[in-house]
């Protein structure tokens, strides 16, 4: 079974534990060690029991803390980290205690992005923020998940009509940027199926974003492509707060 706290998510930092019966991973370290910590003691466990960092992109809020747990092996495409322990090729699988892991290529301007669907038993898990786009591929491996850790970054029109400079809203809602709630919603509605038990949205956009709105954009999307999912296992993932998260 599949279990993950994630200790926060969105632009100030991003760190989820991830964990079944005998092992304990980590995505990404871009948090104060103290939240970490925090998060680690809901579970029994402490830093020497995370057998391994998986590190979506080299962008601060997602490893710009990772020094402070520099014991625990890291796990990343090539470029991403200075020094690493492992060095990941995108969709070819690997395995850390008993979860086989598929690192997936992302579109963002990073030096190297990706994404994750990490398997333990029967259930599989996506892990995906900050991208502007899906493959054909991806979302091929994407189907049927048990769970969705997907990225719902923005309201577009939220973020046309917010103070940012135009580059910057240009940027945000390229290819190469980050998936608004609209995107995002479409992009799930084709790739849910009869074992997806619970969707979780990250990295919310304090300024162009609400839960309620990146809510109410996935709800609409599913009831006008006529998905059979409640919108009560939708569950926005929050900067300041932990979500436990899984077969709980």
């Amino acid at each position: 079974m599949i279990r993950f706290i994630n200790i926060g998510s969105g632009s100030k930092g991003n760190a989820t534990l991830i964990y079944n019966e005998d092992t304990l991973i980590q995505v990404d370290m871009g948090l104060p060690l103290k939240r970490l910590k925090e998060g680690l003691n809901k579970i029994g466990k402490g830093v020497q029991d995370i057998k391994g960092v998986l590190i979506t992109h080299d962008h601060s809020d997602h490893v710009g803390t990772i020094a402070t747990i520099k014991k625990v092996p890291s796990y990343t495409a090539l470029g991403n980290l200075p020094n690493v322990d492992c060095v990941l090729i995108p969709y070819e699988d690997f395995e850390i205690g008993s979860f086989r892991i598929t690192p997936l290529e992302t579109s963002h301007d990073a030096t190297n992005p990706i994404g994750f669907i990490i398997s333990s038993g029967c259930e599989k898990l996506l892990y995906m923020t900050d991208t502007g786009l899906i493959s054909d591929k991806n979302l091929e491996l994407m189907r049927n998940c048990d769970y969705y850790i997907i990225e719902s970054n923005h309201d577009l029109v939220m973020l046309k009509k917010s103070h940012r400079p135009k580059a910057l809203k240009d940027r945000i809602h390229s290819d190469h940027g980050h998936l608004s709630n609209a995107d995002s919603s479409i992009y799930i509605a084709g790739v849910i199926g009869p074992n997806t038990k619970k969707i979780y949205l990250a990295h919310l956009s304090e300024e162009c974003n609400t839960e309620e709105k990146a809510l109410a954009s996935y709800c609409k999307t599913f009831d006008r492509l006529g998905c059979d999912f409640p919108c009560c296992n939708i569950i926005p993932l929050k900067q300041r707060e932990m979500v436990e998260g899984g077969d709980l």
